[in-house]
């Protein structure tokens, strides 16, 4: 069978035909991934002074634009389209906004440097390889500025931040290594990306990676215990109840959940357990902190509702704050940046953009389960670490921002790319097959994708 592109996007002919970008534009990406996350130019001085990432980015792009003929067809994603819409929205509004010239003179540029993992992403991993190569890099990435500032802990006693205590003290939190820009909420949220990924994808192979697994979970768990992230203890909830929802052994699992938490509870200094509990009980060390950040996202929502039709203009959130709040320190909560800095027709826009992956994310696992598609196949693996990872990050977004960072754009280039990948798998499967039934699942699985793109 041959798939339309207006049904997809592309066709399983096209590798036949050469389209995918060339072997140098993706390992020369993958590099770019590597010294985006790693920062060689935070750790080799010179380096750095040649703004090594944003040479990357400009070759990323001379390299997309020479091939665009290779993927010119992938541009009808729907996730592509709602982004499109996004950034005429962003552009349009400029002139209506609060703040214009922040958003043209500084606000801009971080806005494109985040947007971009969207584009190279979805275009670059373009193959079954490519995908499990990328993972490979873009997980262990996360893992090693996970472990670098734990190794730096447990050798040399480095914390990197600390936070103020109601008893007018200070208590150390970990945060990133000193080369690396993140602080403790952020090596949470660091933590809680990688661990889907390494649930999903690791532990149901073979007894070298579940070893592998469980060697590395304590370690991430014992380094977010010593961020005090509270943020990252409620993604590390969100992950735990999709993983136990998908679970066929959940008693088993239940059991190893109540004996992990008894563990760490046991490890905690009294400190970091008054840390997490004041997440339930408000007249615990750091409740005070707690309860001050919900009236933070409360009075940004409020914020918002000041400018509801263009809002500020993009990236303003910290000016707006000190203009009509005066305080500069945001709650980190996405959907009231988006507010404040697009109003709400911007804020529904990036809404329907998020929607626009979960959906496709949905369809594959649907069009799995037509198929009969073995659980423990990498695409249908990966589908579960995906949408786990999506409301993840959908929570998590509740305590962090993001409209001018890489996650969201990074993770919607990984769906587009997956979804790709994963029709193409399941018209394999549909092909080698025989009888009405191959027939009946192969159109019923394109007139269905033909309409959800549209719907999308």
């Amino acid at each position: 069978m041959t798939l339309s592109r207006s049904s997809f996007g592309w066709s399983p002919k096209s590798k036949v035909s050469g389209l995918l970008v060339s072997a140098f534009t993706f390992y020369f990406f993958l590099y770019f991934v590597i010294d985006f996350f790693i920062r060689f130019s935070a750790r080799f001085p010179a380096y750095g002074v040649i703004r090594p990432t944003l040479i990357e980015v400009l070759i990323l792009l001379v390299l997309l634009f020479s091939q665009k003929d290779k993927f010119k067809h992938k541009m009808d994603d729907p996730v592509f389209k709602g982004f499109f819409v996004l950034i005429g929205y962003i552009i349009i509004s400029i002139p209506f906004v609060e703040w214009p010239g922040s958003v043209v003179r500084t606000n801009l540029d971080p806005f494109v440097k985040a947007s971009v993992f969207l584009f190279f992403v979805a275009i670059f991993v373009d193959t079954e390889r490519r995908l499990k190569i990328f993972l490979f890099v873009f997980v262990g990435c996360q893992i090693f500025r996970v472990l670098e500032p734990l190794y730096l802990n447990i050798t040399s006693g480095y914390w990197g931040s600390s936070t103020y205590l109601s008893s007018k003290e200070f208590a150390n939190r970990l945060a990133g290594a000193p080369a690396d820009v993140i602080n403790p909420n952020e090596l949470g949220f660091v933590i809680a990306t990688a661990i889907p990924f390494l649930h999903y994808l690791l532990w149901p192979l073979s007894w070298k990676a579940k070893s592998l697994y469980l060697l590395l979970m304590p370690m991430l768990l014992y380094a977010l215990i010593l961020t005090m992230s509270r943020g990252g203890f409620i993604a590390l909830i969100v992950v735990a109840f999709f993983v136990f929802k998908e679970s066929k052994s959940k008693f088993r699992l239940l059991i190893v959940g109540v004996l992990a938490a008894v563990l760490a509870f046991s490890v905690m200094t009294p400190v970091q357990k008054e840390r997490y509990l004041s997440l339930i009980d408000r007249d615990a060390e750091g409740g005070a902190s707690a309860e001050g950040r919900i009236r933070g996202m409360v009075n940004e929502f409020k914020l918002g509702m000041s400018r509801p039709i263009f809002g500020h203009g993009l990236g303003t959130t910290p000016e707006a704050k000190v203009h009509k709040l005066g305080a500069r320190q945001a709650s980190h909560n996405l959907y009231a940046e988006v507010l404040i800095e697009l109003g709400i027709v911007g804020f529904l826009i990036f809404m329907a953009f998020l929607s626009k992956i979960i959906k496709k994310l949905f369809f594959v696992r649907s069009s799995f389960s037509k198929l009969n598609l073995d659980s423990l196949d990498f695409y249908s693996r990966l589908n579960k670490s995906l949408i786990t990872l999506f409301w993840m990050y959908a929570v998590y977004s509740i305590n962090y921002w993001g409209l001018s960072q890489y996650y969201w754009y990074l993770f919607a280039g990984l769906v587009i790319a997956f979804y790709n990948l994963a029709l193409e798998k399941v018209e394999g499967k549909s092909g080698c097959c025989s009888g009405s039934n191959v027939t009946h699942h192969g159109s019923r699985f394109r007139l269905a994708n033909k309409v959800r793109n549209r719907v999308l």
